[in-house]
Formats: C-alpha cells, sequence, structure tokens
C-alpha cells in the first residue's frame, strides 16, 4: 500500500532501528555504569517510540483498507 503518511512512519521506524543500532555499539564499548544507564534509557525510550509507530501503522492501515472497501462496494 503506497500511502505518503504509512511512508513516513516507515521511514521514521528505520530511523528509530539505526539509532539503536548506534546506540546498541556504544553500550558494548561503555565502561562506565551511569553511562551504561543512560544508554538503556534512551534505547527503552527509542523501543517506546518504535511501539507507538508499529501501533499507528496498524491503525492507519486498517482504517485506509476500509476505506477501499468502501469505494469498491459503491
Amino acid at each position: 500500500m503506497d500511502d505518503p503518511y504509512l511512508n513516513d512512519l516507515r521511514g521514521e521506524f528505520n530511523s528509530y532501528s539505526n539509532q539503536l543500532k548506534k546506540l546498541k555499539k556504544k553500550l558494548l564499548k561503555v565502561d562506565v555504569i551511569e553511562e551504561q544507564t543512560k544508554i538503556i534509557n534512551e534505547i527503552d525510550s527509542i523501543a517506546k517510540k518504535m511501539e507507538n509507530n508499529q501501533k499507528q501503522s496498524v491503525k492507519v492501515t486498517k482504517s485506509r483498507l476500509k476505506e477501499r472497501k468502501k469505494k469498491s462496494k459503491r
């Protein structure tokens, strides 16, 4: 389904995924507990954003499919 809003959501999700990869590498290199805690909190925050992004994507997809079904019935 080619939808500008869904494309934006996919782009955001990919961006979050890239941020997680970078933070994972950073976490493996850091030895200081305080710094590790900070990175883990950032990872948790991004994971929540990704989860919300996926929920929104599912809602929009369902909505778009309903719209298509209504149009096809006409």
